[in-house]
């Protein structure tokens, strides 16, 4: 292990672990590696640090990760323990510890004997065995599976067999976008493929949606297996059949047709097989372009369909307008196969520079009701404003061109050149506002399938465009060029009325933001900055200052694959936290059989993926406003004792740049491990006024969110009203009757 690592594991800083290098000659040697770059062995290590007084302090998961590196590449180990997470899923976390505490030997023995008991067999596993070097793995998978639930494990083990087999680039489907993909579908679609499974986010959700019979395929045997332990995980009573290969060119499931197709295809792949697929039966809309391997998958989709099925896909937008694809996106419309195209915004899903697209299709029945128009969404903008008739945010027409190189199963292209940080990525795809976009799109969708004759348009957010107005010369399905308002859906009255509305908030909202950024007496500390002891929260938990609670994870042990649970309160969401704003999720954002937590007044929340940039805050402070609603995934809940830590002193030091990023781990997701963060030993009086000073900070940060907001909503709304004619500009005084002369001359 790096000294990195062992900074990690002691919870300490890279400084740290070098001052004992030099200071202490029992600290072990460096074992293997450089003398710039050495590498030293975990066992000797650990006991040293055990010697010490040192306790771990690394998460379950960067054990898991560190446990994995030490057995070097090409070990294949992470490979051979999926079968174990689910076999060892179904254990008690008492019976965990007692599995992990046995001997090497006997732990070996265990762990082959209970990955064999495993009934569902995943795909392309051998019988597991295990050796003498594994135990540390073994030993370190248990941990994980016993603190931070078998699906956080499987990621783990995902991550590290794809950095082994030089196949990185996939990206997961997020959870909120697979469970909107799924409510798409049918309630009585019960057999769903995937036919590029990847990680098995979207069969997952198609099984908390009802289905009970799934079938997956993708090229990347990790992937396979990865989704098959998920499914036995959080769907144990469904059917599943989960394989391995080239969806396109070696079709897994020749003679299966099923209710629905839920699938995230890869983008952009030149290399699906245009010339040996040229003749294939699959083709009925048209051979597809070489360079439009979606419209491959289109069509695959569908002959997997039977008659009257939906398939719901993500897809690039450039798909929408591109003239390679013009004859086959004609066809699918002539002939009714295409239902219904959404817009999302970028960010909202891999990869995050453009925003991706969901379109909906269903295999024509032969003898069915004809279908005479298309429904078009912008998921782009944010909710219509009821009152103007506008929308309250500039429509922008989506002209990503899903360039890349692609790969098949799942697998995404990742982008190069200016790729956001992990952080950013993890938090952005992680955090966003699904269940209202959610909302605004199934509102539309249960509208449009229940009277698609009579359906209403709503100008700026969805319309049903007719198939006639469609089979143009470029065929061109991009929601935003549909569904933008138009003159005639604005009232000029009501639009100067908003106008004057959002004038008077604005005016008043700069001068809150004037008060709450005016000087209030900060002074320098010193010559230089102040030093204090610290204590981390795992220590201020065992000492009872506080208490560290955490809501269930989507994906958990013990979720079986139900629909969402009831609740009738709110939920508080890790955006929320990012945002500032009220409690704003519900049941869909709670998985199955999780834990409800309520929040308390005076709690202090950690969100538990880093990034989503400078203005996202990483704690907050629930006030009454917050208090019973309940915790939601991704947010640790820090509970203080008012006699003994302030709530905004802890909230303050907790977010600090510094503190987020010496406690953060992983690389494709960078998880915030809050055991680690560390917090200033003061008294009650001093934190108090800490305390204070970081809440009026807070107000600060509030005051200029709200600001931006208005202008942005005011600007905007300005635009869409001098452009379509339905606001005059004001008029201009005249300082003198010659000013004017001279002008009008």
């Amino acid at each position: 292990m790096t000294a990195a690592e062992i900074s990690r594991i002691a919870g300490v800083t890279r400084a740290t672990v070098s001052n004992w290098r030099r200071r202490h000659d029992d600290f072990p040697a460096p074992s293997a590696g450089t003398e710039t770059s050495p590498l030293y062995d975990l066992t000797s290590v650990q006991a040293w640090l055990r010697g010490r007084g040192h306790t771990a302090t690394a998460s379950p998961t960067e054990e898991l990760r560190t446990a994995l590196r030490l057995l070097g590449p090409g070990s294949g180990v992470a490979a051979r323990l999926f079968p174990l997470v689910a076999a060892v899923s179904r254990r008690a976390p008492d019976e965990l510890a007692e599995l992990a505490a046995l001997p090497d030997d006997q732990l070996i023995a265990e762990a082959e004997k209970t990955a064999g008991e495993l009934p569902v067999a995943v795909p392309e596993a051998e019988p597991v065995r295990y050796g003498p070097d594994d135990a540390g793995a073994v030993r370190a998978l248990l941990g994980c599976v016993r603190e931070a639930g078998a699906q956080a494990t499987v990621d783990v083990l995902a991550e590290r067999e794809l950095d082994e087999g030089a196949a990185s680039g996939v990206y997961q489907t997020p959870e909120g976008l697979a469970l909107l993909m799924a409510r798409l579908l049918p309630a009585a679609a019960s057999r769903v493929l995937d036919p590029a499974c990847g990680s098995g986010t979207l069969l997952a959700a198609a099984a908390r949606h009802g289905a009970r019979e799934l079938f997956g395929q993708d090229s990347l045997p990790v992937q396979g297996r990865r989704t098959a332990v998920r499914l036995l995980l959080a769907a144990p009573e469904a059917e599943t059949a989960i394989r391995v290969g080239d969806s396109l060119r070696a079709d897994a499931f020749p003679d299966v047709t099923v209710d629905a197709v839920l699938c995230n295809p890869p983008f952009a792949d030149r290399d699906w097989g245009h010339d040996e697929l040229a003749y294939d039966p699959r083709w009925a809309y048209g051979l597809p372009p070489r360079f439009e391997s979606e419209l491959a998958w289109v069509q695959h989709a569908l002959a997997h369909l039977e008659p009257g099925g939906h398939a719901v896909m993500l897809l690039p937008p450039a798909l929408a307008f591109r003239s390679s694809g013009r004859r086959i996106r004609a066809e699918l419309i002539r002939s009714g196969a295409l239902r219904a195209v959404v817009s999302l915004p970028a960010r909202a899903a891999y990869p995050l520079h453009i925003g991706l697209q969901i379109w909906v299709f269903q295999r024509p029945e032969p003898g069915g009701t004809d279908r005479t128009t298309v429904l078009f969404v912008d998921g782009e903008g944010e909710q219509r404003d009821g009152a103007t008739g506008t929308s309250s945010a500039t429509d922008t027409a989506t002209t990503g061109t899903g360039t890349g190189t692609g790969t098949r199963g799942g697998s995404r292209p990742r982008r190069s050149g200016s790729s956001p940080s992990p952080a950013a990525s993890s938090a952005s795809a992680s955090s966003f506002d699904w269940a209202g976009l959610t909302d605004r799109v199934l509102g539309q969708w249960a509208a449009f399938t229940t009277a698609p004759d009579t359906y209403a348009d709503e100008p700026g957010v969805a319309r049903a465009v007719p198939l006639v107005d469609l089979l143009d010369d470029v065929v061109d399905v991009t929601p935003a060029r549909h569904v933008r308002a138009t003159a005639a859906d604005i009232d000029p009255a009501a639009l100067a009325g908003r106008v004057r509305d959002l004038h008077g908030q604005l005016a008043e909202q700069v001068a809150a933001l004037a008060a709450a950024s005016a000087s209030g007496g900060w002074r320098p500390s010193g010559v230089s900055a102040r030093e204090w002891r610290t204590a981390t929260v795992s220590d201020l938990a065992r000492g009872g200052a506080l208490t560290v609670l955490r809501a269930a994870t989507p994906g958990t042990r013990g979720a079986k694959g139900s629909a969402a649970p009831t609740v009738d309160r709110p939920v508080l969401t890790a955006q929320d936290i990012s945002a500032g704003s009220p409690p704003s999720g519900g049941a869909a954002d709670l998985p199955a059989d999780a834990t409800q937590q309520s929040v308390a007044a005076g709690d202090v929340l950690v969100r538990a993926l880093a990034g989503g940039g400078d203005s996202a805050a990483m704690t907050r402070v629930t006030d009454d406003q917050d208090a019973g609603a309940l915790l939601g995934p991704h947010v640790h809940l820090l509970r203080p004792d008012p006699a003994r830590l302030d709530p905004w002193f802890l909230a303050g030091f907790l977010g600090a740049e510094d503190n987020i990023a010496s406690a953060s781990t992983g690389s494709s997701l960078v998880h915030v491990t809050p055991g680690r963060l560390r917090v200033p030993l003061l008294p009650l009086e001093e934190q108090r006024r800490y305390g204070e000073a970081f809440r009026r900070v807070h107000e600060l940060r509030a005051a200029v969110r709200r600001t931006v907001g208005l202008a942005a909503d005011t600007a905007a709304t300005l635009t869409t009203g001098l452009t379509a004619g339905v606001l005059l500009p004001p008029d201009t005084p005249d300082t003198t009757s010659g000013t004017s002369d001279s002008r009008s001359a």
